[in-house]
C-alpha cells in the first residue's frame, strides 16, 4: 500500500476481532449463477483470487445451506462433501493472496424457485412452516457452518436479509404466525436467534457475521418499527458475541443504521450503493467500521488499488450478472496496470 494511503479513511487498517484488515473496502456476497449443479467450479478460483488483497475482506456469493434451501441449479451449495471439497481450492486462492474469506449461506424460504422442468422455472405456492420443521432448518444452518470451516473459510455470514427466510420471520408485516415465532418483536426474532445461536455454538462467535436489511421492504411491506426491531436484535447479537453485522441501507432511507450502531458492540459494515466519497465519510464519522461495494467490486477486481490511486473505474455490464458463462462478465473485467 502506498505510504500516503493511511490518510484515506477507506484505506486505513482495521482490526475485526482476530482479523487484521489492511483496508476497509469489503467485497460483499454477489449472486453469479456459475456453480453448475450447485457445485463450485474451477473458474471461481480466478474470480475470487482476482479480487483478493493482502488483508482484504471478501464474502462469498450466497450458498444454499441444504438441498431444500436451494434457490437455483447454478447457485453454489455446501451441504455435500463434494461441494465442500470443491470450495477448498477457491478458498486457498484467496488465502494465497493474504485475504480474509467468509462464506455466506442462506435459505430463501418463500422466494425459492422449483428445480426447472425442461428448462422452465415456476414459483410454487408457499406454505407456512410448521413449528416442528423449524429445528430442521436451524440444523441445516449449523451443518453449513461446519462444512464452511471444513472447506477452509475463515468464518461465515448468515444471510438474514433480502426477504429470505429469516427476514420473512423478522418482519412483522409479513410474519403472520400466531405461535412462538410470530407476533411481538421477541417472537419474530426467535428463529433468527436460534439459527445464529446454533452457528455460534458450532464454530464460535468470533467467526460469525450476520447480514441484515431491517429497513427494507419484504414483499412490498416494511416492518412497522424497524428501529425497535434493529435495537432488540442488535442487542441480542451483542450478547451472543457475533463478530460483525453487515447491514443494507435502502436507497429511500440512507443513513439509517444509527440504532444498530448504538446497540451493537461488534464490527458494523454498511452496504447500499456507496461510492468512494460516501464510504470515506462513513468511516471518518464512525458511522460504520467497514463499507461493502457490490457492483463496483464486481466490475473492478482491483477496487482497493483503484481507490488508493484514484483511478477510473470499469463500468459494470448488468446483462452478464447472472449468466452462467465462466468468463464473460465474470473474470474478464480488466485490472489496473500500474508500473511499480
Amino acid at each position: 500500500m502506498a505510504s500516503n494511503s493511511t490518510s484515506v479513511p477507506l484505506l486505513t487498517p482495521y482490526k475485526m476481532g482476530s482479523f487484521e484488515l489492511s483496508h476497509r473496502v469489503v467485497m460483499p456476497p454477489m449472486t453469479r449463477n456459475r456453480s453448475y449443479n450447485n457445485t463450485p467450479q474451477p473458474h471461481a478460483i480466478e474470480y475470487y483470487a482476482q479480487r483478493a488483497t493482502n488483508g482484504g475482506f471478501l464474502i462469498s456469493e450466497s450458498f444454499s445451506a441444504s438441498d431444500i434451501s436451494n434457490g437455483s441449479p447454478n447457485m453454489p451449495g455446501i451441504w455435500t462433501e463434494d461441494q465442500t471439497e470443491a470450495w477448498k481450492p477457491i478458498v486457498d486462492s484467496v488465502h494465497g493472496k493474504g485475504g480474509v474469506f467468509f462464506c455466506q449461506f442462506w435459505h430463501p424460504g418463500r422466494l425459492s424457485d422449483s428445480i426447472p422442468d425442461d428448462g422452465e422455472y415456476f414459483m410454487p405456492t408457499p406454505k407456512q412452516l410448521k413449528a416442528n420443521e423449524l429445528p430442521l432448518i436451524v440444523n441445516d444452518f449449523r451443518n453449513a457452518a461446519h462444512n464452511a470451516i471444513e472447506a477452509g473459510f475463515d468464518g461465515v455470514e448468515i444471510n438474514a436479509a433480502n426477504s429470505y427466510i429469516i427476514d420473512q420471520f423478522l418482519n412483522d408485516q409479513v410474519n403472520n404466525r400466531t405461535d412462538a415465532y410470530g407476533g411481538n418483536i421477541e417472537n419474530c426474532c426467535r428463529l433468527a436467534l436460534e439459527i445464529i445461536g446454533a452457528v455460534v455454538e458450532e464454530i464460535g462467535a468470533d467467526r460469525v457475521g450476520v447480514k441484515l436489511s431491517l429497513f427494507s421492504k419484504v414483499y412490498g411491506r416494511k416492518d412497522l418499527n424497524p428501529e425497535a426491531l434493529s435495537t432488540y436484535l442488535a442487542s441480542d447479537l451483542t450478547k451472543l458475541g457475533v463478530l460483525y453485522l453487515h447491514v443494507f441501507e435502502p436507497r429511500d432511507e440512507p443513513r439509517c443504521l444509527k440504532s444498530i450502531r448504538n446497540a451493537f458492540e461488534g464490527t458494523l459494515t454498511a452496504s447500499g450503493g456507496y461510492n468512494k466519497t460516501e464510504g470515506d465519510e462513513a468511516i471518518t464519522e464512525s458511522y460504520a467500521d467497514l463499507v461493502s461495494f457490490g457492483r463496483l467490486f464486481l466490475a473492478n477486481p482491483d477496487l482497493p488499488k483503484r481507490s488508493e490511486v484514484n483511478a477510473p473505474l470499469n463500468k459494470h455490464d448488468r446483462s452478464t450478472f447472472y449468466r452462467s458463462d465462466p468468463i464473460l462478465g465474470y473474470t474478464d473485467y480488466p485490472s489496473l496496470e500500474i508500473a511499480c
